[in-house]
């Protein structure tokens, strides 16, 4: 196997005099080889180039490579959309694309009869050509053009019509649109926020559980964006008095993706909220959930009985969801019968029965909960257990040989039993018809490119809550730094942190005595159980977070 400098000599990178002073021995080539980089003998895109031919390797990687911005603009990005390429860098006049297929001789012909210059194809591994396209072919510039655009076209006609009448050319803003809902799902962010202001309108993505404001639109373009976003979502344009839900589905990168719609009446005009369901997560397992073994042992138990009920609490956007839906990936068969009452439905799941509430027809939570019981379920998802009459059927159903699952909104697990019993539930139901609850929150995860090891004092991390003294080992941590991978941020992903609480006879007679939350609170940890907290302080000593994100998420 050839060694990095006689690679780099072979390409004419190294004069062949520098083969005599490399010894031959691998690691002492490759540190001579980074000592002449630093030099400014061999470049960067050079070593990482040779470094992948001395490992036997076809493809560059790509997350490592130094790429220019001014070789990415060189061509347009449907073309590189099209063809999976991407031009990353110049040898002289000629470009270096990056190329999943590097044998494909129609993309490299279109490449240079649009670029006017010469072509090297590089391979490069497909998920990381993708993540460059995510991070590199962004719509914010051309988002940035077109909002020009709409402005100045609608600074010209302001004095025939009326704001945001129609008169605006419809075409630009389908395309303003598209380019929003697309750059958004291209930064995984979960939702899409548009909120008219006084002045102008605007945007903000939700990306790992944090808003971050995009670039502003016209406040000119505001109800032809609204319009669009409401005939997409197929809900009445021509009310704009009172809140609006709606669901549309685009098409993305080959696949379909569902948007949730929400509009809002506010003082400056409607307020659209998009929330973007991406369907892979109803294919995940209850391992990809993050749970800690001694958790995913105890909820493995619960959901694995054939009848009891099952609760996940949290707050809006904390993944509840994503939980059920999993677990339903787990228990869904074709021996049994799953039936599912949504409002509304999020993920469409093959082989299972979904049901959309829809009140103004009558079909509400209870009454469809009421009906199912009659199609002989086996297992039952409840969206969400809002008030008395709903909640007193799930329970009777779980007594009665069926596995509900559904959502409660409390702040942790032992309240749970609580909030059911100012629901007016008979305390001795809640005790016999819970199994478990699991409370629940997401945190952002650390960047597995850029995370650095971080240093606390013992004191100050005994004063968070997180040591048992001021004299205990600190172990291992680690801090968000940022990089091109994760935008500068030093988080990339959520984890999910949970509080999971099994029914034992212990708190099942504190349900029927109506204690307080504090005091099931205290017999479930002595009983094992891991607060929210505590959930944290073991994911942030694997590595997975930090101490500033679970101090963020977690009181």
């Amino acid at each position: 196997m050839a060694t990095l400098s006689e690679i780099l000599i072979l390409n004419g990178a190294l004069p062949i005099e520098y083969l005599d002073a490399m010894t031959g021995h691998e690691d002492v080539d490759e540190h001579a080889i980074r000592s002449l980089v630093e030099q400014g003998v061999v470049s960067e895109a050079q070593y990482i180039t040779a470094r992948a031919a001395s490992h036997n390797s076809k493809t560059v990687p790509l997350t490592d490579y130094p790429v220019d911005g001014t070789a990415v603009s060189v061509l347009p990005a449907p073309l590189c959309r099209r063809h999976s390429v991407l031009g990353i860098g110049f040898e002289g006049e000629t470009l270096v694309l990056a190329m999943v297929n590097p044998a494909n001789v129609l993309a490299i012909d279109d490449a240079r009869a649009a670029s006017g210059r010469p072509i090297k194809p590089l391979q490069v591994d497909e998920r990381d050509l993708l993540a460059a396209f995510d991070r590199y072919l962004r719509a914010d510039d051309e988002l940035n053009d077109l909002t020009s655009s709409l402005e100045e076209e609608a600074r010209t006609t302001e004095q025939q019509a009326d704001i945001g009448d129609g008169s605006l050319d419809d075409v630009p803003i389908v395309r303003f649109v598209n380019l929003l809902v697309s750059q958004a799902i291209q930064d995984h962010a979960s939702d899409i926020h548009i909120e008219p202001g006084e002045h102008e309108v605007r945007v903000r993505y939700r990306i790992d559980g944090v808003l971050h404001e995009m670039t502003p639109a016209p406040k000119n373009i505001q109800n032809g964006v609204i319009s669009r976003l409401k005939i997409m979502s197929d809900i009445d344009i021509a009310e704009r008095r009172k809140p609006q839900d709606g669901r549309m589905s685009v098409r993305h990168g080959g696949r379909q993706i569902d948007l949730r719609v929400a509009t809002l009446p506010t003082v400056w005009g409607e307020k659209v909220v998009m929330r973007i369901l991406d369907n892979t997560n109803t294919s995940l397992t209850l391992k990809d959930l993050n749970l800690l073994d001694r958790n995913a042992a105890a909820y493995q138990r619960s959901y694995s009985k054939p009848y009891g009920m099952i609760l996940v609490t949290g707050p809006t956007g904390s993944g509840k969801s994503t939980t059920l839906y999993t677990t339903l990936n787990a228990v869904a068969k074709p021996e049994i019968n799953v039936i599912t009452v949504e409002d509304p439905v999020e993920y469409r799941m093959a082989g299972v029965n979904q049901v959309q509430v829809n009140p103004k027809a009558g079909l509400t939570f209870a009454s469809a909960l009421r009906s199912i019981l009659r199609s002989d379920p086996d297992v039952v998802l409840l969206g969400e257990i809002r008030d008395h009459e709903t909640a007193q059927i799930a329970i009777e159903a779980s007594l009665t040989g069926h596995l509900v699952l559904s959502t409660l909104h409390t702040n942790d697990a032992p309240s749970a039993i609580t909030r059911l019993t100012e629901m007016d539930i008979e305390p001795f139901l809640v005790g016999s018809a819970l199994d478990c609850v699991v409370a629940q929150r997401l945190a952002r995860k650390l960047c597995d490119r850029c995370k650095a090891p971080a240093f606390y004092e013992a004191e100050q991390l005994h004063a968070l809550g997180f040591l048992d003294s001021a004299d205990a080992a600190v172990p291992d941590f680690f801090a968000p730094i940022g990089c091109s991978v994760c935008s500068n941020t030093g988080y990339r992903g959520r984890i999910a942190l949970h509080e999971v609480m099994t029914v034992t006879e212990e708190i099942e007679r504190l349900a029927v005595s109506r204690a307080s939350s504090a005091e099931i609170s205290r017999v479930a940890q002595e009983q094992g159980m891991l607060t929210l907290r505590m959930d944290g302080w073991e994911k942030v000593k694997l590595g997975l977070t930090s101490v500033d994100e679970i101090l963020r998420v977690v009181a």
